[in-house]
């Protein structure tokens, strides 16, 4: 199986699958570890298979998912398959009455197996692959009347291999980024500031605000102090140019596939890095 390059599982806000080619044409040529503080989907994880990473997300269904298919792809492949056989005939019934155990299950804090087939199966079936919770930090997207499979089987196996020896961690970038020294590359996918500096929404319910932006550019200064190669990923907003302006940037187009509203589909993304 080992000769299939794994690709991201699930659908995730700012997925960076479009922008591959160019974040591998800007990455160092030579690093010592791959430290991913935001991993989101793992698109540039999964391009990349690193040797040593360490990858994190605040999310911690999200990292549920990806330590259950690491450690135990036959009964994930088991549970989803399950799933996805009774939705066919539940359809939107099946979905809510899904959606209602997955968040009686974040209720009581239980991040297992049936969670994480759940969650994947959810951003599978839910409205334009949105992860979105609610105050209460629970999972409120709605049907998206799909009856399509999950996974595939295939690249659910060559997840499991790509992620045999990562260490993968749940918590706030700082601790992470803390772990990176002199030669590690560090790729920061960070949540995107918006486009109107005045409204600041999050795909958590920590949330992801302005002092937040202001927190992970002083980390990105002090790992480019230790020697650390940094490339950082976001809207090119005057907010977020002004955090990084003594350091390098460059603007690409960019499609963002997962807005509703087809004119907002297109913008300029800025890729900042500190060599």
């Amino acid at each position: 199986m080992s000769h299939i390059k794994a690709t991201p599982f699930i659908k995730w806000a700012g997925g960076k699958r479009q922008l591959i080619p160019y974040i591998l044409s800007k990455m160092p040529k030579k690093f010592n570890n791959y430290f991913e503080p935001f991993v989101g989907g793992g698109a540039i994880f999964f391009e990349l298979s690193p040797k040593h990473s360490i990858i994190n997300d605040i999310n911690k269904s999200l990292i549920n998912a990806y330590i259950q298919i690491r450690d135990n792809h036959e009964d994930f492949l088991k549970i989803i398959h399950a799933f996805d056989e009774k939705i066919v005939n539940g359809k939107k019934e099946y979905f809510y009455q899904l959606r209602e155990l997955y968040n009686d299950k974040i209720m009581k804090q239980e991040y297992d197996m049936e969670l994480a087939c759940l969650f994947v199966f959810l951003n599978k079936h839910c409205f334009n692959g949105l992860y979105r919770v609610n105050s209460k930090g629970l999972f409120n997207v709605p049907y998206n009347n799909s009856l399509r499979n999950s996974c595939e089987i295939d690249n659910i196996k060559a997840v499991s291999i790509s992620l045999k020896n990562v260490d993968i961690i749940t918590g706030d970038f700082e601790k992470v980024c803390n772990q990176a020294n002199k030669g590690d590359f560090v790729f920061i996918d960070s949540p995107y500031a918006p486009l109107n500096d005045n409204s600041f929404e999050s795909y958590t319910k920590e949330g992801f605000d302005k002092e937040s932006h202001e927190r992970l550019a002083k980390s990105f200064k002090k790992m480019s102090d230790k020697g650390c190669y940094c490339m950082l990923t976001n809207h090119d907003t005057d907010f977020i140019n002004n955090l990084y302006s003594d350091f390098k940037k460059d603007v690409i187009n960019v499609k963002r596939l997962i807005n509703s509203d087809a004119n907002k589909r297109f913008g300029t993304e800025v890729i900042i890095t500190n060599y």
